[in-house]
């Protein structure tokens, strides 16, 4: 989807993904001290603002301005400061090395736009730091709830490994997702990925 449909999505008041940081977010960076993070395909802004909220340093980008303006005011009625970027996550060079956290949670684009921002990702994260990946995983097409209908905007683990060479990769795996629907609750199949670049002088 174009930065015009997602911003379509967007122009309603309400929030479309809730304020309410996503759970594998929550849980992966409990053991990370605060520093400089990046929010790659932010959205609306809610796993950014959540960051801010627990001291990190945040960067958000995203190619739809209605969501990066939906996401200075959620920061602003949260009370925290955020610096927000509105870039094709594609095409954007984020700074080498620059943050102890980088974050790419459901970016569902084409395979080779993909392995783009995922390899731009990678080399934003400084040394010690760790990337996360979360996305709808290829077996969510037939076995679980929700996400893109299309075999090619999915997550496989052993894929997603691939397209960040040079990373210490410490969890690579598939995750269930409790999600409520009209008829009761659905289970979502997820791919999560962390990585960490080590540091030099370190063993991998």
């Amino acid at each position: 989807m174009t930065s015009s449909h997602w911003d379509e999505k967007y122009r309603d008041e309400e929030l479309i993904w809730t304020a309410q940081p996503n759970r594998f977010l929550v849980e992966e960076v409990a053991d990370l001290v605060p520093g400089r993070a990046l929010d790659v395909a932010c959205g609306e802004g809610r796993n950014a603002v959540w960051l801010a909220t627990r001291g990190w340093e945040v960067t958000g980008v995203d190619f739809s301005p209605v969501g990066i303006d939906k996401a200075r005011r959620l920061a602003a009625a949260t009370g925290v400061e955020v610096e927000w970027t509105v870039a094709d996550v594609a095409g954007w060079e984020p700074p080498a090395d620059r943050f102890q956290l980088v974050a790419v949670l459901y970016l569902h684009v084409g395979p080779s736009q993909r392995r783009a921002a995922l390899e731009r990702a990678a080399g934003a994260v400084e040394p010690g730091g760790v990337l996360l990946v979360v996305g709808h995983a290829l077996r969510n097409l037939t076995e679980g709830y929700g996400g893109p209908p299309d075999a090619d905007l999915l997550y496989a683990p052993d894929e997603v490994v691939a397209e960040i060479p040079g990373l210490r990769i410490e969890r690579a795996e598939e995750v269930l997702r409790p999600v409520a629907t009209a008829g009761g609750t659905g289970t979502a199949i997820d791919t999560l990925i962390r990585a960490r670049r080590v540091q030099s002088g370190s063993s991998a």
